[in-house]
């Protein structure tokens, strides 16, 4: 068992998940969840002196520069750049100061947009990446010759995990560069009580997939302790649903009349679906997940009560000004 967990982008959505539930699942434990107020993950030198003082037994490395597509469009070269820089500095502390274990996150959105559905894991270089977020997906797609390459030649004990899309609590909420999830539950909060047109881009037809963030945890701390294979492993959800059906569901929970949703079909729909399988992961796991829907409740909830309690508390803020710096965590 590894006792001692060393959690980089502790205090973004997937790292705050684990956090909320390690007291409760895993009590015999030590973690240690930083953001970039701890360690300047960008910073090799900052990155070695850290891990070397914190001496971990394994690392969870959620940490990444990322966000909705309008970030990716911005940002390719800084978002290529600072991703690669983070995963090559954690990996390499983790190489020189003998962590026993480190676990790699990709993401979904790296693979092929002409791969052929649902996607499995061996596909992921067998096309370019879609032409919006390529920065980001090579960046992520370096991580599987990173796991195979680190194992291969210093007999490391390094997996990559791919989630797919992630939301809940603690999500970043910033319309300009979060993804879709946030972006909707902040407008249609924000305009609960008003009778404006809240207007989505697209006819709301494509399907997508978001696993609830507590049991993106939950795989990776099931993979931590079970899954020892160089080939990289999706642990995401697979139940999809419209995006249509997502903003019904998020207006149902912000109490937004649903009639008050125009869908501008002169924008584009994006690509209509990049469903994943994660046939590998559940037959070894045998694991359950949360329903879109009851996590979406929950984050819904989390939302309103926050905003209504300690509105700064609720993360804001911009990435794309923060990208010549230290990583949001």
């Amino acid at each position: 068992m590894y006792r001692k967990i060393l959690v980089t982008g502790g205090t973004a959505v997937a790292g705050s998940a684990l956090k909320s539930i390690h007291t409760s699942e895993y009590p015999d434990r030590d973690f240690v969840f930083i953001g970039s107020r701890d360690c300047n993950l960008l910073d090799s030198g900052a990155t070695l002196d850290f891990i070397r003082q914190v001496k971990p037994d394994a690392i969870i490395h959620f940490a990444a520069i990322s966000g909705g597509i309008g970030l990716s469009i911005k940002h390719p070269a800084s978002i290529l750049r600072d991703n690669v820089l983070l995963n090559f500095n954690v990996i390499e502390a983790a190489r020189l100061y003998g962590v026993k274990k480190t676990v790699m996150t990709l993401t979904t959105g790296m693979y092929p947009p002409d791969a052929p559905l649902p996607l499995k894991e061996s596909c992921i270089h067998d096309g370019p990446p879609h032409g919006s977020n390529y920065g980001s997906s090579f960046a992520k797609r370096l991580v599987e010759p990173m796991v195979r390459a680190y194992r291969e030649e210093y007999g490391m004990n390094v997996i990559g995990l791919v989630p797919n899309g992630i939301f809940g609590e603690n999500d970043n909420f910033n319309e300009d560069d979060a993804p879709m999830v946030p972006t909707l539950i902040r407008r249609f909060y924000e305009n609960r009580d008003t009778d404006a047109p809240i207007t989505l881009w697209g006819d709301g037809s494509p399907l997508r997939e978001y696993t609830y963030a507590k049991d993106v945890a939950r795989a990776f701390m099931w993979c931590l302790d079970n899954y020892d294979e160089d080939s990289i492993l999706h642990t995401g959800t697979t139940e999809e649903l419209s995006v249509k059906d997502m903003a019904l569901l998020i207006a149902e929970f912000t109490g937004v009349d649903s009639s008050r949703i125009v869908f501008d079909t002169s924008k584009s729909n994006g690509i209509y679906r990049k469903n994943s399988d994660n046939s590998r992961f559940v037959s070894l796991s045998g694991f359950r997940y949360t329903p879109f829907k009851d996590g979406l409740r929950e984050t819904v909830r989390w939302f309103r009560e926050t905003m209504e309690s300690a509105p700064h508390l609720i993360r804001t803020a911009a990435k794309s000004t923060a990208l010549k710096g230290a990583p949001r965590g």
